[in-house]
């Protein structure tokens, strides 16, 4: 009898052994292959073209290089504006990659972060959740939606700093482990080096996390304060040796007792049945406000002083937000994707049994409400929120089907599954992939790559104060044309240059929008003007013949000289 039981559970034990193998086996072939096709999707995502920022950031990384920090811009024939090198740690790398690789080395970049940004996304969402399946289609979903923000900007960068934020926080809670307190400290460093613009929004995914267990504590203060009558109750219980007032006391104390657990017994009953919301406590919410607390001083770890504290406000208060559209409020019509993306949360949260926890409740309403103020945040609210979505799905997965997506990762991991994903991951990638066939990395009807070698080669830079439009002043920065106007706005904005109105009054000009549109132009001084061929102001141009002379006109850009300055040609 012994020794059959002994076989048997030696059995058992090899049984148990050869699943987990099985388990591990499954685990690891499909995170292969998750991973390779993340790989392949990015690679379809990512623009081959530059966009116009990417421009200047070369040259300001160039310039960083050979002269360091400076406090004026060297680029603008505008004298004594201010600049504040917002993303100097990026423009040095983006230079770096230039000087060794040229456009098609920026363009690889490209590619390599936006798979990081897949592969890390991928991996959090499998960290948070345990789900493989539902992280694989989100994470495609989430690239497939960010496709408009993929490009060789700070903001990639700040992508995957975001993401391991979220993932820190959420691992500090679960654990309190000290290197993720270290690497919410590091984080927000990186981020006043590389992206300032958007440093004050780390702070921001700290505030559900705090505003839920400030939420707990609100919900359960009358068994906060039970304890704390308790437990004065028994102090003078230890003070006094009136066997009186110590019965007194001591009845006092059963009461509050009893009360106490009554309280206890109601919120559980509370929290069991709770419709939607579930409130949880953790009290390593506490250690996380006081990291929270020392990341407020990792700004001033940045060659830019207090740039970090001050360039969202003044951005925020100024005109420029208005008149960029990333900065302009969100409008639903216009964005189909995001409507899709609205409703699964709803139908979920409406139509299932499913719970939402109210730190996730707070940071999907907030960042909602940010995304509809200014467009820009849609995609915090995608890379944020997506876990929250893994969440709900997996809960759901759970209560109505509870071992439907492990067979589904069995299925996907066999020969004819792999081929199924493969196969579909690889058409979604093609479709992406082929309106880009052809692209250069300089789309010369958006830029003025001939009309810029006409300047270069005809007219004198030095003297010349030329009046160009926004979209393209990076590119002639790039081209070292010194110019009106960039896509840097605050440059240009009397928030960081007082009295300095050079963009509003580019938005006045280009729409024809003054009525001494000729007065403005004498004000600047303004010796030639470059311009879209299409363009509003080349109607003031051509009906005042006797004062402005067009000497470059192709399919996309012009170039009109001022007579009175005919001497500069």
């Amino acid at each position: 009898m012994i020794i059959y039981m002994r076989r048997m559970y030696t059995i058992y034990i090899r049984d148990k052994e050869e699943m987990q193998m099985e388990e591990s086996k499954v685990k690891i072939r499909f995170n292969i292959m998750a991973i390779i096709l993340i790989i392949i999707f990015c690679v379809a995502i990512s623009p081959i073209t530059l966009q116009n920022d990417t421009f200047y950031t070369i040259k300001i990384g160039e310039y960083i290089t050979g002269n360091g920090i400076s406090e004026l811009d060297p680029f603008s024939w505008h004298t004594g504006l201010k600049y504040t090198f917002p993303h100097w740690g990026y423009d040095v790398m983006i230079s770096l990659i230039y000087n060794a690789g040229g456009f098609l080395g920026i363009y690889i970049s490209t590619i390599i972060l936006s798979a990081i940004f897949g592969i890390i996304m991928y991996l959090t969402n499998v960290k948070l959740t345990k789900n493989r399946v539902v992280s694989f289609v989100l994470t495609l979903g989430v690239i497939y939606l960010m496709k408009d923000y993929i490009a060789a900007r700070a903001q990639l960068v700040t992508y995957v700093l975001f993401i391991l934020t979220l993932f820190s926080i959420e691992r500090f809670l679960a654990t309190k482990k000290k290197r993720y307190a270290i690497g919410l400290v590091v984080i927000p460093i990186i981020i006043a080096n590389i992206h300032v613009a958007v440093f004050p929004f780390y702070f921001i995914l700290y505030l559900p996390y705090i505003g839920e267990y400030v939420a707990h504590y609100v919900a359960n203060s009358n068994i906060t304060a039970c304890k704390m009558r308790i437990k004065r109750l028994n102090n003078k219980i230890k003070k006094t040796s009136d066997n009186g007032v110590i019965e007194e006391l001591n009845n006092k104390v059963l009461g509050l007792e009893k009360r106490k657990e009554e309280l206890l017994q109601r919120r559980e009953k509370i929290d069991k049945n709770a419709y939607k919301i579930i409130i949880n406590k953790n009290d390593n919410v506490k250690w996380l406000i006081v990291i929270l607390i020392i990341c407020l001083f990792t700004g001033l770890f940045t060659p830019l002083g207090m740039t970090p504290y001050t360039y969202l406000i003044k951005t925020m208060q100024g005109d420029t937000v208005n008149g960029i559209s990333e900065h302009l409020p969100l409008v639903l019509m216009q964005n189909i994707n995001f409507i899709c993306v609205i409703i699964v949360f709803l139908a979920i949260l409406m139509f299932t049994d499913t719970k939402i926890r109210l730190c996730d409740l707070l940071m999907l309403g907030g960042l909602l409400i940010l995304t509809f103020y200014s467009r820009r945040q849609e995609s915090m609210f995608i890379i944020s929120c997506v876990y929250i979505l893994n969440r709900l799905i997996c809960a759901m997965f759970d209560k109505y089907d509870p071992e439907g997506c492990e067979k589904l990762e069995k299925i996907m991991v066999r020969r004819v599954g792999q081929i199924t994903i493969i196969g579909i991951v690889l058409i979604m990638a093609i479709q992406v992939f082929k309106p880009k066939i052809g692209n250069t990395f300089v789309d010369e009807n958006a830029y003025p790559v001939k009309a810029a070698d006409y300047i270069v080669e005809n007219l004198d830079m030095e003297s010349m104060k030329l009046y160009n439009e926004y979209n393209y002043g990076s590119y002639l920065i790039y081209r070292g044309i010194p110019v009106f106007i960039d896509s840097r706005a605050d440059l240009y904005a009397s928030e960081f240059n007082p009295g300095v109105t050079v963009f509003n009054d580019f938005m006045d000009i280009s729409n024809l929008g003054i009525t001494n549109l000729q007065e403005k132009l004498d004000e600047y001084e303004i010796t030639h003007l470059i311009m879209y061929s299409e363009a509003k102001l080349r109607i003031f141009l051509d009906s005042n013949e006797d004062k402005y002379e067009l000497i470059y006109d192709d399919d996309s850009f012009c170039i009109y000289k001022t007579i009175y300055d005919e001497d500069l040609v």
